[in-house]
């Protein structure tokens, strides 16, 4: 509703300060004494007394005025700590004590509470242009994942506990990739890198008491400038073959050694029992021999042509041929015995009506053969 409304009481108009505009003039802005005499008159009024604000009414007023702002000033001071927070009291801007969490009261205006999460893992990332101990520029990124161990310490200890950290992962950071080559930043460094930076951190937090706990240290990437990007992925690619075919001759070596060493063994067990086998044999004919010493030395010519004979039948039992001793004519006679057992067999293979006509004149022939001549050996005699 517009202030100057035209009003039916006369034709006169109303404005929110409860002034009438008589006779069409219009009137300036109200004073402030008139309003708050008229305010302390209305509530002079509801409690029962009009004569003014300076009486005894007006002071019980002002009592349940003081009673109901107290009453808001407790029920405002209530407060919740979450399960995973911590409560950190301010009073007058000074630290006055912890608060677990569940259902805490403060005096409003008097103290403060900061609440900290103490379980949340937060993160934060590192990365930059760095020079490494062989003078090579890399791009490093590193991710830190921490939490707050002591919230006192996290507020109070420093300016800004998340900018320290960042400032102090970045100097562990650089400070590790300045120790370190090329080859092991990008390659099979990266572990090591990663454990003595986390290092560095720690020793860096513990040392300004920053109430702050490292969790884990994530070596992100590591990568040469754009300039000579190429040539180091050739040479990575280079160094991933070169320990493939490490890999594959370990790989390689790993199944023939096992072989080779069981046909080793092998040929090691062989070689001793042959050994045990022709030592035990060479003592057995010792022993033999022993025995035979006590019969030689009493009958020499017996055990002899014994010996001697027991050798020859070993001898010729392992050849296919017979010498047989001619008395009658005194030739010794050779019968190869092996080549006419081949020649029958080949013979009855062979054999066909037009050669069995051949084979009865053979032998017919045969049947009255000529004297043989003498051998030149024929005066020797064969012994069986």
């Amino acid at each position: 509703m517009a202030w100057n409304e035209p009003g039916n009481n006369g034709g006169r108009d109303k404005d929110p300060w409860g002034n009438n505009n008589r006779g069409g003039r219009e009137q300036g802005p109200p004073d402030l004494d008139e309003v708050f005499a008229k305010l302390s008159r209305k509530f002079g009024g509801i409690f029962g007394n009009k004569r003014g604000p300076s009486s005894g009414g007006g002071a019980v007023g002002l009592g349940v005025i003081a009673v109901i702002a107290a009453a808001i000033w407790g029920f405002s001071g209530f407060y919740t700590v979450g399960e995973a927070e911590r409560g950190v009291v301010l009073r007058f801007g000074k630290f006055y004590e912890m608060v677990d969490p569940g259902l805490n009261w403060k005096p409003t205006f008097i103290d403060d509470v900061e609440l900290v999460n103490v379980q949340a893992i937060r993160s934060l990332r590192s990365s930059g242009l760095m020079l490494t101990k062989d003078e090579n520029v890399l791009r490093v990124e590193m991710e830190v994942q921490y939490r707050v161990s002591d919230a006192q310490k996290y507020l109070f200890s420093v300016t800004n506990a998340d900018d320290s950290l960042r400032q102090a992962t970045d100097s562990a950071l650089r400070a590790v990739i300045g120790d370190s080559t090329m080859d092991e930043a990008l390659t099979r460094g990266r572990q090591t890198i990663r454990a003595n930076t986390q290092t560095d951190i720690d020793k860096i937090t513990d040392k300004y008491d920053m109430g702050i706990l490292v969790v884990d240290v994530n070596f992100q990437s590591a990568r040469p400038p754009e300039a000579v990007k190429d040539a180091f992925d050739d040479a990575i690619a280079a160094r991933e073959d070169e320990e493939r075919f490490v890999r594959e001759a370990e790989a390689y070596s790993n199944d023939i050694l096992p072989k080779a060493t069981g046909r080793a063994e092998r040929l090691k067990k062989e070689a001793e029992g042959y050994t045990e086998k022709v030592v035990n044999g060479a003592l057995g004919e010792v022993a033999q021999f022993e025995k035979l010493l006590p019969e030689y030395n009493v009958a020499k010519e017996v055990t002899r042509n014994r010996l001697y004979l027991d050798t020859m039948e070993r001898v010729y039992s392992n050849t296919s041929k017979v010498m047989v001793d001619s008395k009658s004519g005194g030739n010794l006679l050779y019968l190869p015995l092996d080549k006419l057992m081949n020649q029958s067999e080949g013979s009855k293979q062979q054999m066909s009506p037009s050669s069995s006509y051949g084979i009865e004149l053979e032998k017919t022939e045969n049947a009255n053969p000529t004297p043989a001549a003498p051998r030149a050996d024929s005066g020797r005699q064969g012994r069986y």
